[in-house]
């Protein structure tokens, strides 16, 4: 689960609250802004200002440290993928590639058409084996909080979707959410983790009955498989873990048979009822360690541990293993373990302000160097050596992200098969399009976490994938059609001015709903900002990726790209279109103060090759605030930070869990932030600031950085008279990349 971030005065209600403002998308772009961005190939330089004197001590400790040094080369090598579109035989189930569906995704499932097109586009993509993610309330003598009932979900029609693809499909078997008299709340009242040691023996033989229940159903409604989910918060976790389990009887953990006997007879039920043909996958923690307080690991379960236990499970009956990272704290990482690299400079980052050193926590057993991309594979392959039943692994596993890689480590015998489910959410032709060699054709993942658990700016649950605008609104009011894109009904030349990404998202759609597209870029270049945020961002969120992706897609698609031609009015009413999408950019506010001999005011956009001081106050709180600030202290800047904004404000835009992982590294690095506030003056070698203290501050300064609120320009559209016109992006609403790209898509489906 996601525990409290109170070890950092930060409250999960408080991330909660403040997440309504991070309502999606992470980038230090106002997506359609295209004036400010460098040319493609013009690379930022950093800071020239000189490195903190050796006996600023402030200075010093704000450095980060060395720990966790990357390797950007991780993409570079190509690979035929012989190994990976090779056959791989999971129990009864005969797949002909390496690349299974984790399970994922129950949030579609108040949408029957949804859910099932959402699983079944999977299997059409060219994914043999679709796990489908834990969503019915299937236990019949405890009730679950989270869940409906079995009969409430089309199972049927989803099996039958995923068969008639050529597929087979799973179900995830999990505990979360059920309710009995083991189950822990944590103060707000939210369901928590159970403990092996409260379950009294008749809740025992009851869990387990009615899991086998729920599998025998499964199987009754077609399904081929179950994975029995035994990590993270999950009962069986709580059995194996001798943190959690301090039972006294056969079930207790005074021997490897004792702590697996709960997971293993439910595997054995299982084969009994559903056959021995009926695969049964089981979920693990492959490796565990303290993230809450870090270093107080001597009750987490071992690599060694769970190897014991593995071998055990096997002769129980299990077909197959997903083994991932298991973290005390944050649930969040078990499958998305490359949030530990999310935000420039802080790789290693725990959420809670401290820092891993991956050399030595983790028993130093992960893969670090990569920004998270497949760290469980060496881990993995300690299990594929004990055991002899095929052995998956989860974390950003990308093959498209990184050819050889992945398909070495298959080679090797690191891993049989590669859990994968963001980049087959971002785009569900994933598996096709790397087959037949389109590797540029495929829609990266960036890793933002808009997907899950993220919240719009009324604080309200919204998970939509940055990249892709289908996610969460297919079959819904945006998008009623569902993800299939609607045919022109007759063919319209349409004009699109700006090419960031939400310009080349609408041209893309409109180009391939069968529109005659042009768009138009002032700069020599397409892109808007993303070369200028992925240089502030680093490599982590693949902007690089999806600005490559998009500009591919303008030639796939057939879009006719003009660059450096500035559009105004009368260029408009010269190429007479018939429709015209303005994605020109917001505008960047500025203080309308003075610099000083001792303070210079630098606009966000010319940072990095501005010469900055040591002693920098940011103008701003939102997500481009925030990374301009993580950039900064990772070349050892001091930084402080003055907004309007309340605290809960401070990184708006950002994802919540992006959010969750920068924020408490930036405090404990020493970012001060001024709430409620602003700079009243700027003097010679510092600012003066005011605000909800009730006086005037001075903080010392010799860089001022302008990175406030991006304001809304339709300047082109109020111009244009007598011909449809849309505003999108930026200069309708500033916000972030995924808002941006969505406004793209929607617009042009409704051309």
């Amino acid at each position: 689960m996601h525990m409290s971030n109170q070890k950092t005065g930060l409250s999960r209600r408080s991330f909660l609250k403040g997440a309504a403002f991070t309502a999606a998308g992470g980038a230090l772009v106002g997506s359609g802004l295209v004036g400010c961005a460098p040319k493609a190939d013009t690379a930022p330089a950093a800071s020239s200002a000189s490195a903190p004197a050796a006996d600023d001590a402030t200075a010093i400790r704000q450095a980060p440290s060395k720990l966790n040094p990357q390797d950007a080369d991780l993409a570079k090598g190509a690979s035929d993928f012989a190994t990976l579109f090779s056959g791989v035989k999971i129990g009864s189930l005969e797949l002909s590639n390496r690349m299974v569906k984790s399970a994922a995704g129950s949030d579609t499932q108040s949408n029957e058409d949804e859910i099932v097109d959402y699983y079944t586009s999977f299997a059409r993509g060219g994914i043999d084996l679709v796990w489908m993610e834990d969503c019915a309330d299937k236990y019949e003598h405890f009730p679950n909080a989270r869940a409906q009932a079995m009969d409430k979900i089309p199972f049927k029609r989803i099996a039958d979707g995923i068969h008639e693809e050529g597929a087979y499909v799973g179900y995830q078997l999990s505990c979360m959410g059920i309710v009995f008299s083991g189950t822990k709340q944590d103060a707000s009242g939210a369901f928590a983790s159970a403990v092996a040691g409260d379950m009294t023996p008749e809740e025992i033989a009851l869990i387990q009955a009615d899991t086998v229940a729920a599998a025998q159903k499964l199987k009754d409604y077609g399904f081929d498989a179950v994975e029995i989910n035994a990590a993270g918060n999950n009962i069986g976790q709580s059995f194996f873990s001798r943190m959690r389990n301090h039972r006294e009887d056969e079930y207790g953990p005074q021997s490897f048979e004792n702590r697996s006997r709960f997971v293993c007879e439910i595997i054995e039920g299982i084969k009994k009822e559903c056959g021995e043909d009926f695969v049964v996958q089981v979920l693990i923690n492959g490796i565990e360690e303290n993230d809450l307080n870090l270093g107080d690991s001597s009750l987490m379960t071992t690599v060694e541990e769970n190897l014991e236990i593995a071998k055990l499970l096997e002769a129980a009956g299990a077909d197959s293993l997903h083994v991932r990272l298991g973290p005390l704290g944050m649930h969040v990482c078990q499958f998305a373990s490359d949030l530990y690299f999310t935000g420039y400079g802080i790789d290693g980052t725990t959420a809670y302000g401290t820092q891993f050193d991956f050399t030595r926590h983790w028993e130093g057993k992960l893969i670090s160097e990569y920004s998270g991309c497949g760290m469980m594979l060496d881990v993995a392959k300690e299990f594929k050596d004990a055991v002899s039943i095929p052995v998956g692994t989860v974390t950003y596993m990308d093959p498209a992200h990184a050819p050889e890689y992945f398909e070495t480590a298959l080679t090797d015998g690191k891993v049989d098969f590669l859990l994968m489910n963001r980049p087959l959410t971002v785009d569900p032709e994933y598996a096709n399009k790397l087959k037949d060699g389109k590797l540029d054709e495929i829609a990266p993942c960036t890793r933002c976490l808009h997907c899950h658990f993220d919240y719009n700016e009324e604080g309200k649950v919204y998970e939509h994938c940055r990249v892709n605008a289908c996610t969460q609104r297919a079959y819904r009011e945006p998008m009623p059609e569902g993800f299939d894109l609607p045919e022109a009904s007759a063919v319209k030349n349409v004009m699109v001015v700006g090419a960031g990404p939400a310009g080349m998202e609408a041209a893309r759609i409109a180009a391939l709903r069968g529109h005659s597209v042009t768009i138009y870029e002032k700069k020599e270049s397409v892109g808007g900002l993303l070369d200028f945020a992925h240089a502030v961002k680093g490599s982590h969120e693949n902007l690089d990726a999806l600005r490559a992706y998009l500009a591919r897609q303008l030639e796939v698609t057939g879009v006719s790209v003009v660059t450096g031609q500035e559009v105004d009015a009368d260029f408009v009413k010269e190429k007479s279109p018939d429709v015209v999408v303005v994605a020109t950019g917001g505008l960047r506010d500025t203080l309308g103060l003075s610099e000083t001999a001792g303070t210079k005011i630098v606009p966000l956009a010319d940072f990095l090759t501005a010469d900055i001081g040591d002693k920098v106050v940011i103008a701003g709180s939102n997500a481009q605030a925030v990374d301009t600030a993580l950039y900064l202290m990772a070349q050892g800047k001091q930084v402080t930070m003055v907004t309007p904004d309340s605290m809960d404000d401070v990184d708006k835009g950002q994802s919540n869990w992006v959010k969750t992982f920068v924020m408490p590294t930036l405090y404990a690095r020493g970012m001060r932030v001024w709430p409620h506030a602003e700079i009243k003056a700027v003097e010679d070698g510092s600012v003066v600031v005011s605000g909800e203290t009730g006086v005037d501050i001075t903080v010392a300064c010799d860089t001022v950085i302008e990175a406030m609120d991006m304001l809304p320009d339709s300047s082109i559209a109020d111009a244009v008279s007598g011909i449809e016109t849309h505003v999108i992006g930026d200069c309708k609403k500033p916000w972030n990349i995924a808002e941006a790209i969505a406004a793209g898509n929607l617009t042009a489906r409704a051309l």
